[in-house]
This record gives structure tokens, sequence and C-alpha cells, in this order.
């Protein structure tokens, strides 16, 4: 039985993904907008959203925009923006009451879409340039927003860890865009860069809930039509085989942050995808992880520590905080912890108990329509229609020595330690 239900249709410029379910009292509504990563429209892309959001012709100030939302039964409207791989990827998500359920059966579906065509549409502009005064106050957000991975030294690591590793790529850029770029950002070179997003940029449209597929796509083909399009590809960074590089700051800090990077070489589609999952929850995933256990419940040695995969970039990124003076000891159960994974020395009972775990968290993801989306959009950026059914029972005949072979893969690149300003360096 399928997990969930998609149905895609191509549609002027863009693909329509109708989710019919049942599980939701709300329907759900995702724009998604992708886009090669590049330093000079990172910054316009993380800002568009929110100028965007903020206001549109029918709703010129938000006050105006969040009273009408409080009018259909206090819709959801929030932006968003992401990096998969070497993708920069806009959201736009709006949540509403389904009218099967209200006593009124204002026909809310259909006024939720009018309102998303509109905000994507029909923005606050005059003679090819956004409001000023819009501009001007989203800007001092974005800068904000930046600022505030800098003041948040478990943030600020992770970004300056993938920094240094992905030197050169598009990864590394910040998904916020950089700072210094935010002053040069004018009310008519963000709208020209909005024209071109969304004559360029892939589009999708996700509508999640109980409702008739054919309504969804009448009412979709009329508030929505864009010219037609051939993505574009991002480039995929060549990743030339370094000497790990280990890199130390020292800042005004009571805890050392200590983050390491490694190359996966397996990325999501790829038919050991599976077991490095796996890998990587017995590795360092979960709470029964082998991180979790050496290096803070038996060593005593971090006041956290786990492991990530970037699915789409083929990295995993292992953070740790630890006394300034526990790194040496730190770095070396933490490389102890992989060279046992390579070696096969976990246990059945270790794989077990990480494959319930995998799959209770995919099943938890799926009672959200949010979570939804966020599984079924990684088909967009890795181009391949993984049916979720499929991972799952993939997931659950993996075996030990697909871990292994996985785990072999592992490469370490970087070590990022940011340490006391009275540290040793």
């Amino acid at each position: 039985m399928a997990l969930i239900s998609e149905t895609i249709k191509e549609m002027k410029g863009y693909k329509l993904h109708i989710v019919k379910t049942g599980k939701f009292k709300t329907n759900t509504i995702v724009w998604r907008m992708k886009a090669p990563l590049l330093q000079e429209d990172v910054t316009k892309r993380a800002l568009l959203p929110h100028v965007l959001q903020s206001s549109s012709k029918a709703y010129p100030t938000t006050s105006r925009l969040r009273s009408y939302l409080d009018e259909l039964y206090g819709a959801n409207l929030y932006v968003d923006v992401a990096k998969k791989g070497e993708y920069h990827i806009i959201s736009f998500s709006l949540e509403i009451a389904n009218e099967k359920f209200l006593i009124d059966p204002e026909p809310l579906l259909k006024k939720a879409m009018e309102l998303m065509a509109e905000v994507l549409m029909h923005p606050l502009a005059e003679n090819d340039a956004f409001d000023k005064d819009t501009v001007e106050k989203e800007k001092r957000t974005l800068k904000q927003r930046i600022q505030a991975v800098y003041d948040d030294k478990m943030r600020y690591s992770n970004f300056r860890l993938v920094q240094e590793m992905c030197k050169g790529e598009p990864y590394a850029l910040h998904v916020n865009g950089e700072i210094e770029d935010i002053p040069a950002i004018t009310e008519q070179s963000l709208f020209s860069y909005y024209k071109q997003a969304f004559h360029e940029d892939e589009l999708d449209l996700y509508v999640i809930g109980d409702v008739e597929e054919g309504e969804v796509e009448e009412i979709a083909g009329k508030l929505f039509q864009f010219e037609p399009r051939i993505p574009k590809k991002a480039e995929q960074a060549s990743t030339v085989e370094n000497a790990e590089e280990i890199v130390k700051e020292q800042d005004d800090v009571k805890q050392g942050k200590l983050n390491i990077g490694y190359r996966t070489n397996i990325l999501y589609g790829d038919k050991e995808y599976y077991a490095l999952q796996l890998f990587n929850g017995i590795f360092g995933g979960f709470s029964h992880s082998k991180l979790f256990l050496n290096v803070r419940e038996k060593a005593s040695l971090a006041y956290y520590v786990a492991s990530r995969l970037e699915s789409h970039k083929g990295l995993m990124m292992v953070m740790s905080g630890i006394e300034f003076k526990n790194y040496d000891l730190a770095v070396k159960i933490i490389g102890e912890q992989l060279q046992a994974m390579q070696s096969g020395g976990f246990t059945d009972q270790e794989i077990s108990q990480t494959k319930a775990v995998i799959e209770n968290q995919m099943l938890e993801t799926l009672d959200t329509a949010r979570g939804m989306v966020e599984v079924l959009y990684h088909n967009v950026v890795a181009e391949q229609p993984v049916n979720l059914a499929d991972w799952l029972e993939g997931m659950r005949h993996t075996t030990k020595e697909d871990i292994v072979e996985a785990a072999k893969k592992v490469k370490m690149d970087t070590i990022y330690f940011l340490t006391g300003l009275e540290a040793d360096k």
C-alpha cells in the first residue's frame, strides 16, 4: 500500500502535485522554487519571499494581509529558504481549514489558492520596482537573520565548517546570503530578479488534504500560468581528495564547538543510500548511537554530540560541544567510532533498533502536511522518482555488509574547532 498517494500533473510552466489524504482537517498549499546556488543571487533569493509575503496589490500592508488570513478561519502563511545540495529552494506555505469540516461551506481551498496566486504574482510594485519601504524593512530583518547565526555559536560553528569544507563550491554559501550584499539590493534590482526567478526557476505546486483532484487541477490551471522553461541544472562541484584539514578559531565562548565534516560519496537516490542512512543512525544519528554512548556517556567528553547527513550533497557532519582541553581525546574517540563502523564493529541489535527508529521517524514526518512535502520534494531535487514504500522496503532489507560498504566510502575532510580566547591554539 502506498504511504503517500501523489498525483503529478504537468501544468503551464510548473508541476502540480496533488496529495489526496483524509489525515488532516486542513488543506495545505506549498509553492516551491528551485534554482542553482549562485553567489550573485543567493542574498536576493533569501530576501525575495519575505518581501512577497509582507504585502501585495490587493493587500498593500502586512496588517491587511494578516487580517484577511484571519478571515479565512485563521489561515497560516509562511515562507522559507533552504539549501538542498547545490540548489537554493524558496518555499511559500499556506495552511487553511478544510471547508468539509465547517458548518459554513465557504470555498476555502479556492480562496487559499487565489491568495497564494495573489502573493506570488501580484506583488506591491509599480514601474518595475517593489515598494521601497517594504524592501528596506525586509532588508533590515534579513540582516538580523544572518547576524543571528554569528550570535548562536552552535549554528555558527556548523556554518564555518561548511565554509571551510566546501571552499570554492556553491554549497559553502549561507542559505540567507551575505550581509555585505544587502545594501546594494534596491527595489528595482530585486523586482528584476523576481521576474527572472519566475521565468527561470523550476516551479512546483503541492496541494495536500482531503481534496478533489479535478477541482484542484481546474483552479490551479486558471490561477497559475507561466512560460514553459527547462530548469537550470546546478553544476556539480568537483571535489578533490584533499589532505584532512584542521581549522581552529578562538572566540569568547565557554564551551568548545568541535565540528567534523566527512564526504560520504553517496547521494539520495543511489543504491547505497539506504545503507548510508543506517550507518549514520548507528554512528551518530540517534540516542543509541556510538557517538552518544562512547563520546558523551562513557567518556563524558561532550555536552552534546550527533551526526547528520546532507543527502543531496554527500556530506555528513558531526557536531559536538566539549571542554577546550578535551579536543584531542574527542577527535580520537570520534575517529575510533568511524573505524568501528568500517570494520563491522556493530551488532544486529543495533541495526534492528536503527531500522525501527528510522521507520518511526519517517512515519512521524508523514503525520504533517509539511513533512509530506519535504519527503516528496527530495525526488524533485534528486530528479529521481523514489517511491516511499520502496524506500522503506529497501531500508528494511539492508544488510550488515551493505552498511560496512557504505561506511568505507565515508572519508573525513575537515575538522573545525571553535575554542575560547584563553585556550591554547
